[in-house]
């Protein structure tokens, strides 16, 4: 109601006069609502209703008070928890008045457990202690094509349920063993590391997935001891973690060798469809066989040109070019060897004539003589060589003389 409607209001009636239930309401209404601005509640849910419209009825109580609380559908869809009977809660909202009812209750904005802002600090600071120290970076291959599936989860729930009827579609052959185990509430996180540290000393499993379906945080928790994660981290068979939605992170996620998003999804990762690897098998006989057929007909064909190439026909007609290339490279030979001795006669003659013109005989021939001193057998070329009395020895082109200097001449 507005200020100008309660001072009319005021007017009519100055000392309270008679008010109607709706006037009262709205009164009280507006008192509430302009009076208080957004409150922080903390306290213990009960009555709890998730109603089919999507809005969320429930109660918040402490040793002697109750306040009653509505979230409505659009504000509940961004809940990360499922809230339950004696849950320690902090709403954030508005005071407001429901009139039908004429009840005070508490518009849920926001709405989380107890102490989950430190729980989650806790989780960070452990998450990064164990990703400093290397727990997070081991990350091992899972098998292609295991024979063996270890199972760490509770035998009661559906993601159990998930887990064997996907293996047993996707693969009948593979060997399935089911550890039940806790996956919630106390003891859970030493009851987990317990189902690891057995499928590690007692079978021989190829790949063991570990997890749970979805629920709160809290439902979650165990998950995130540091124990679970170091079990999973130091496990020697590689390990799925597949706990609750894919939305859900948990320190298990990290540790694992690979994370699913569900259950369901680690029994898809962790085999391959029967069909799909038989399809594959067909695929790889198909080109296998087109491949022999293929080198089958190449070899035969290889076969066939050296049979051609052997044949007495081909034989005799390589041998006739042989022949022929025999006849031609002799022919060449020849003339090779006739320009070459032609060649050197032709030289022969050219130096033949040089020496024939240059023999003392043709000189001699000419009229002229050579004379030798009878001494030494010296060729005279002058006359100082000899002296009057001096024997010498004339050669002529036919014959020689005999005689004695009894004279020379200067030139």
């Amino acid at each position: 109601m507005s200020e100008q409607d309660a001072c009319a209001v005021d007017r009519e009636h100055p000392f309270g006069g008679r008010l109607t239930v709706s006037q009262v309401t709205r009164l009280v209404k507006s008192l509430i609502e302009d009076s208080f601005p957004v409150l922080t509640v903390e306290g213990e849910l009960s009555n709890y209703v998730h109603h089919s419209s999507g809005h969320r009825y429930f109660t918040l109580k402490d040793e002697s008070s109750q306040l009653r609380c509505v979230m409505f559908k659009w504000q509940a869809e961004r809940l990360d928890f499922r809230p339950e009977e004696g849950m320690k809660l902090l709403a954030v909202g508005n005071l407001t008045v429901y009139e039908v009812a004429g009840q005070y209750q508490l518009n849920v904005l926001r709405l989380q457990p107890l102490g989950r802002g430190e729980l989650l600090a806790r989780l960070e600071e452990l998450k990064k202690r164990l990703a400093a120290e290397g727990l997070f970076a081991r990350k091992r291959t899972l098998p292609p094509y295991p024979s063996y599936v270890g199972v760490a989860t509770s035998p009661t729930g559906a993601a159990v349920r998930d887990i064997i009827s996907i293996l047993t579609r996707r693969a009948p052959h593979v060997r399935i063993l089911i550890r039940p185990t806790l996956v919630q509430g106390e003891g859970a996180a030493a009851d987990i590391v317990r189902a690891i540290d057995e499928f590690n000393r007692h079978t021989d499993a190829d790949v063991l997935i570990v997890g749970r379906g979805g629920g709160s945080i809290e439902d979650l928790w165990c998950f995130n001891e540091e124990i679970v994660a170091r079990a999973i981290a130091g496990s020697r068979i590689p390990v799925i973690s597949a706990v609750g939605h894919e939305t859900d992170v948990t320190l298990a996620d990290f540790a694992a060798d690979l994370r699913a998003p569900t259950p369901s999804a680690a029994a898809e990762l962790v085999v391959r469809d029967a069909s799909e690897v038989r399809q594959e098998i067909e695929g790889y006989r198909l080109r296998l066989k087109q491949g022999i057929f293929s080198r089958i007909e190449d070899f035969a064909l290889r076969v066939e040109s050296v049979r051609k190439a052997f044949s007495p026909e081909r034989f005799l007609q390589n041998l006739m070019l042989r022949s022929q290339r025999v006849d031609e490279l002799a022919m060449r030979l020849r003339n090779g060897c006739l320009l070459a001795v032609s060649a050197r006669e032709t030289e022969l003659e050219r130096l033949k004539s040089r020496l024939l013109a240059m023999n003392p005989s043709s000189v001699l021939n000419r009229g002229y003589a050579i004379v030798y001193r009878e001494a030494d057998g010296r060729i005279v070329v002058d006359r100082a060589m000899v002296d009057t009395g001096d024997g010498i020895r004339v050669r002529l082109a036919r014959g020689g003389i005999r005689a004695t200097v009894t004279d020379s001449t200067s030139p």
